[in-house]
């Protein structure tokens, strides 16, 4: 494990997000333009779902691809649940909503790291995974909703504060989640891939393979930057709990994605996924409509702790930790 984590902080990619990291940790002027930042997230998700949909569309989908599909489903409605039942106990229940809403969903960047930590090793995935994930990403934000009326109903004073939304209409969450541009781009470009198929991925290789690692490691550069800065200006003070939390939990919810993987017996490469997925917590999603659904909720919470600690673990040490774990597991 100890070789691939190393390998892992070779990376050139790694290094500049570790970078990114230690120049906003000195308060250094450096920074990447909001609009050249845009370009890299927009890119990203246009190269994954081009290369996911070329890869549906040459190998179409397997039964183990079927199998890691439910097994993503199950994980998006059951991270929430139980990370709600744990929260409540020790943290606000509107935060502890917001927060397992957080979780239950995902991280695309953690994800496309991933993916470039399996191929540099040589393990085999599912394009279909890129699907696995498109479809973890909303059902959480549906349960954070629904948490809160829950507590919103249990409040002792029986009514809504004036600036709480009391009758929040789901159709309005499920348009935004489902509508929300990276979103939508993920999935146009996944069926965009689908469609072309493999003489489609050939035309678009300079631009979706060839640059691709160099886009990846500016766009980490700027998440750099923005981990020390959210770690250096956050108004919320978390609690020991919850820094636990977001480290801990990642863990826990990798470890039952091993479970349910080995349960179903997906392959190796499709189980270090899913629990990379299962593990990541999203950062720009889920906030974002969060903050409106769950305004009760403090976004220095929820936010820091998927950015500013969760995500940098994952991208340092989960990803080379999960890959070791499974090698025990898959041998």
């Amino acid at each position: 494990m100890t070789g691939d984590m190393f390998r892992n902080l070779l990376d050139p990619a790694i290094l500049f997000f570790v970078f990114g990291v230690l120049a906003g940790a000195v308060r250094s002027n450096l920074e990447v333009p909001p609009a050249i930042v845009k370009f890299c997230s927009l890119y990203l998700l246009i190269a994954l779902g081009l290369k996911g949909g070329a890869s549906l569309a040459s190998g179409g989908l397997p039964m183990a691809g079927a199998l890691a599909l439910l097994a993503a489903v199950i994980m998006a409605a059951a991270v929430p649940a139980y990370s709600f039942l744990l929260l409540r106990r020790r943290a606000n229940p509107y935060d502890a909503a917001a927060v397992a809403a957080t979780y239950g969903s995902v991280s695309a960047v953690t994800f496309i790291v991933a993916q470039q930590f399996l191929t540099s090793q040589g393990e085999p995935f599912g394009g279909y995974m890129t699907v696995a994930m498109v479809l973890m990403e909303s059902p959480a934000i549906i349960m954070a909703v629904m948490l809160a009326s829950y507590v919103r109903l249990r409040d002792h004073t029986g009514q809504q504060p004036h600036n709480t939304p009391a009758a929040l209409s789901m159709r309005k969450v499920l348009h935004e989640a489902f509508t929300d541009g990276g979103h939508l781009l993920l999935i146009g470009a996944l069926v965009i891939g689908f469609v072309t198929g493999e003489q489609g991925q050939q035309i678009m290789q300079p631009f979706t393979v060839d640059i691709f690692k160099g886009i990846l490691a500016f766009f980490l550069l700027d998440m750099g930057l923005l981990v020390a800065r959210q770690l250096r200006d956050s108004q919320a003070p978390l609690t020991p709990f919850l820094v636990g939390f977001a480290l801990l939990m990642p863990l826990v919810n990798a470890t039952v994605a091993f479970g349910l993987a080995a349960i179903l017996g997906l392959s190796r490469g499709d189980a270090v996924l899913l629990a990379v997925l299962s593990g990541s917590a999203s950062y720009i999603v889920v906030p974002a409509i969060v903050r409106y659904a769950i305004p009760e909720a403090r976004p220095g919470v929820y936010f820091t702790m998927s950015l500013g600690i969760t995500f940098p673990f994952n991208i340092l040490a989960g990803i080379p930790l999960y890959y070791a774990v499974s090698g025990w597991l898959w041998s």
